[in-house]
């Protein structure tokens, strides 16, 4: 086969690949556009685990109608300028992936209005093509409709699991969200029933009350630590109270999910010896530092980060954890 530059249409379901594996990848990349958007509630309803339908209805400050369709395009950002921004990121997107690649495999519609419109917008993209935008009369905010999701993928929907892992997969992402962001309210419906429903009054222990009951969040220690520009805080269980596995581990760093196997070896290391073995702690740890000690740009899910200072990092959390585990 000779050399050739691939279409815009394969181009764009091979960066979805990256993006979008799974329902859950896409509530994550459109509640964190949400968040982005400073929304204070964010109303997520799923049908059939994803496959039917996400839509994800936020109060942002939305889009406007001249940036409908420049919102679904490949690499387009309001987030970053240049190179150099990729070092000083304080928005959880940045990549202006997710939308394009979200519509290039499924039946797309995003509605919005900006705070300073008179009117909203409509634009529907069907296999990766947008057609006419459309102004319409919405409240202020964004309401983005995903429907049939992989439908032109079919080997894709083939590696989903059954509908029980999706919805917990879902379930779990935005569970995390809420507790990361407690001063904005989540609803959460699956097949109309409602799954999370959170107060939005930034109380992370009235969000853990809801999420594990309210025992546990009664039971759970604080964090709360603060050195050489590193802030640790969240909470961590007490040593009666341990899990199987460490699914219940949940770390975020400036208001990003992270999946990073050295911070939580960081987290164990702190309960040493206090742990049966094969047992593990409840945690929800949210680490602040300075934009330019990481790099979030490692993976376009952008689930994994580098740390200038590695050590400085891990010894930090091992320590706040220590303190909270002891006291």
């Amino acid at each position: 086969m000779p050399i050739h530059i691939l279409s815009d249409e394969v181009a764009s379901q091979i960066a979805a690949g990256e993006v979008v594996e799974r329902p859950a990848s896409v509530v994550k990349e459109l509640a964190e556009n949400a968040l982005d958007a400073g929304a204070s509630q964010i109303t997520i309803h799923i049908v059939e685990a994803g496959r039917r339908l996400i839509e994800i209805a936020d109060n942002g400050t939305g889009i406007s109608p001249g940036e409908m369709e420049l919102a679904v395009a490949r690499h387009a950002t309001s987030k970053l300028n240049s190179a150099e921004d990729l070092f000083h990121i304080q928005t959880l997107g940045f990549r202006g992936e997710a939308l394009a690649s979200i519509a290039s495999v499924s039946h797309f519609t995003l509605v919005s209005r900006a705070q300073d419109g008179e009117v909203g917008a409509r634009l529907v993209v069907e296999g990766g093509r947008p057609l006419p935008v459309e102004r319409v009369g919405v409240p202020v905010g964004t309401v983005v409709r995903v429907e049939n999701l992989f439908y032109n993928v079919p080997a894709r929907l083939k590696f989903l699991k059954r509908d029980l892992t999706e919805r917990q997969q879902i379930d779990a992402l935005v569970t995390r969200y809420a507790l990361a962001y407690p001063q904005t309210r989540f609803h959460l419906f699956q097949d109309d029933r409602a799954v999370l429903q959170t107060s939005g009054r930034g109380d992370r222990r009235e969000v853990m009350a809801g999420l594990y009951g309210p025992e546990i969040a009664r039971q759970m220690l604080e964090v709360n630590f603060a050195d050489e520009g590193i802030n640790v805080s969240g909470f961590i269980s007490p040593v009666a109270l341990t899990r199987s596995n460490r699914k219940e581990i949940t770390l975020f760093i400036n208001g990003r999910w992270v999946q990073d196997s050295a911070l939580s070896a960081a987290l164990l290391q702190a309960y040493h010896t206090l742990l049966m073995v094969g047992r593990y702690p409840i945690a929800a740890l949210f680490i602040q530092l300075p934009a330019e000690d990481v790099d979030v740009n490692v993976h376009p899910a952008k689930a994994e980060v580098r740390f200038r200072n590695p050590d400085k990092i891990f010894s930090a959390v091992q320590r706040a954890a220590r303190r909270a585990a002891r006291h």
